[in-house]
């Protein structure tokens, strides 16, 4: 094992493959990077496969002891935790906190771990706090990109102090991803060994604490509705116009030229024209099992939602969506016996419906956007945090998978803005929300008609539809609420937040202050 002349600027521990990306990321960028990995074999491989060929092999160091991978980092040590988290509540302690545990025998006081999995906020601010008491400084960092942001810039998302921030910054800034600083669009020119070094840089502090992990967890919560609505999109074009994937794809790609511009689009287009490789005559679309898997965090965005009082029903959609499609078997059962509409007539306009779908589209993100920035806000609330919606929307445009051209839309509203109650008020997307909407409607109503299943379009258009709406049926649900148990109202021509009580099945008796 190749020995390190001097010490090294950062340790990271956990050599999955995010975690051997981030690794190179950091030595391309010319920091010595000390690995360790609980399994030895995986070190030594990794290591042996960096000698091979990687042009920044000589600045990885692997151990196989943890004391002398600790003692080969420079003080105050930066140790970075690439180890999958399975807490969730925050007496729940996991993988993560058995590596911390390890590790606070052999480190100092003023040393800095950083925890770069996909955590949970609610363990991190525990983490925090109890290495903090300590003398110790804990990030809890967001990591967004997948494999390939890992290995050429990500978006990333650190939460902690200040103090600890301003150690870490310097390596933070240097691996993630950058952006052009006029246009707001990523620099995507990378090659091993040859790091992007110009534009502004996808990372800045998020605030103390878990506010790192939080706005990461949002991210994953938008990332679930952008897939499921451009999955909706695409079923349209399938089933309402009978298109294939390949003329899809060209679809896809010419949204990609214009406001849809993302990376999730860009992916989508290379996947709808990709041929299967056991059956060239196919397209591997066609042959990939309609069930999607997750990894929980959408489902933590949706929770935290409810528990928030948030109305992210789009998100939460876009979760059960995934649920639906667990249950194939079932499903399939079910089209036997549960039969859709008949006699629909078939649809006519090609063009037209396309450009439907594609307003669709981008309006419904629009929503989905507005409902995670809405929830980023309330939980900042909630726990003291002081967010910069401006700064996260523009960690967003580069390395992240959410990544998109309209992003730079929700920088400039913030910017101008930094107390916008809601992304649909600002006058660019509200703008955009009156002109795609009637598109938006077409789009819903023909899904309808033909039992195909848009509940992240639909959803969404509940969404803008209820918070355009001065006068909602409250008033009846209230109303039912106190008749069976006495829960109070508030009255239309009362001052808000005095309360009344009435006996409902004698109506005329005086109504009582609660």
């Amino acid at each position: 094992m190749a020995k390190s002349k001097t010490q090294s600027d950062v340790g990271l521990i956990g050599l999955a493959v995010m975690g051997q990306n981030l690794v190179l990321n950091m030595a391309d960028h010319g920091y010595t990077v000390s690995v360790y990995n609980r399994t030895t074999s995986k070190m030594e491989s990794f290591i042996a496969d960096c000698r091979a060929n990687e042009p920044s092999a000589e600045r990885v160091v692997g151990y196989a002891e943890l004391k002398d991978f600790v003692k080969s980092i420079a003080k105050p040590r930066k140790i970075i935790l690439l180890v999958q988290s399975t807490a969730v509540l925050p007496e729940d302690r996991d993988a993560v906190d058995k590596t911390i545990d390890s590790l606070l025998p052999l480190i100092d006081t003023g040393d800095i771990i950083i925890d770069g999995g996909n955590s949970n906020w609610n363990a991190t601010i525990r983490r925090e706090k109890e290495l903090t008491a300590k003398g110790y400084e804990f990030i809890g960092s967001g990591v967004s990109g997948g494999e390939l942001g890992a290995r050429f810039g990500p978006s990333l998302m650190p939460g902690g102090s200040k103090k600890a921030w301003k150690s870490l910054k310097p390596i933070w800034e240097a691996i993630a991803a950058k952006v052009d600083a006029k246009t707001g669009k990523p620099f995507e020119d990378y090659a091993p060994g040859k790091p992007i070094t110009e534009g502004v840089p996808c990372t800045t502090h998020i605030g103390p604490d878990g506010a790192g992990h939080y706005v990461k967890m949002v991210h994953n919560g938008i990332e679930y509705i952008d897939m499921q609505l451009i999955c909706e999109a695409y079923n349209l074009m399938k089933r309402l116009l009978g298109m294939k994937p390949d003329e899809m794809s060209k679809v896809f790609d010419e949204w990609n030229k214009g406001l849809l511009d993302s990376y999730l689009i860009e992916i989508t287009t290379d996947i709808l024209q990709q041929r299967d490789p056991v059956n060239k005559r196919k397209f591997l679309v066609d042959v990939v099992l309609d069930t999607a898997g997750q990894k929980g965090t959408g489902k933590w965005t949706s929770g935290s939602a409810l528990d928030l009082g948030i109305p992210a029903n789009s998100i939460a959609e876009a979760v059960f969506a995934r649920f639906l499609s667990a249950i194939k078997d079932e499903r399939v059962a079910a089209s036997k016996k549960l039969k859709g509409p008949k006699n629909v007539k078939p649809v006519r306009g090609k063009k037209a419906l396309i450009e439907a779908i594609h307003d669709a589209l981008y309006s419904s993100k629009i929503c989905a956007y507005a409902q995670g920035f809405q929830l980023m806000a309330e939980a900042a609330k909630e726990h003291s945090w002081k967010l910069d919606f401006g700064e996260i929307a523009k960690i967003f445009r580069g390395g992240c998978i959410i990544r998109a051209r309209f992003l730079q839309k929700i920088t400039d509203a913030y910017t101008k803005d930094p107390k916008l109650a809601n992304l649909m008020l600002d006058p660019y997307f509200k703008k955009e929300l009156h002109r795609c909407q009637e598109n938006w409607r077409k789009v819903v109503s023909l899904a309808v008609l033909h039992g195909v299943p848009t509940p992240a379009f639909s959803s969404a258009l509940a969404y803008f539809d209820g918070y355009r709406s001065a006068v909602l049926p409250a008033n009846l649900l209230q109303a039912q609420r106190d008749y069976f148990g006495a829960h109070t109202y508030e009255r239309t021509d009362q001052p808000r937040g005095k309360f009344f009580h009435v006996d409902w099945p004698e109506p005329d008796r005086p109504q009582l202050k609660a």
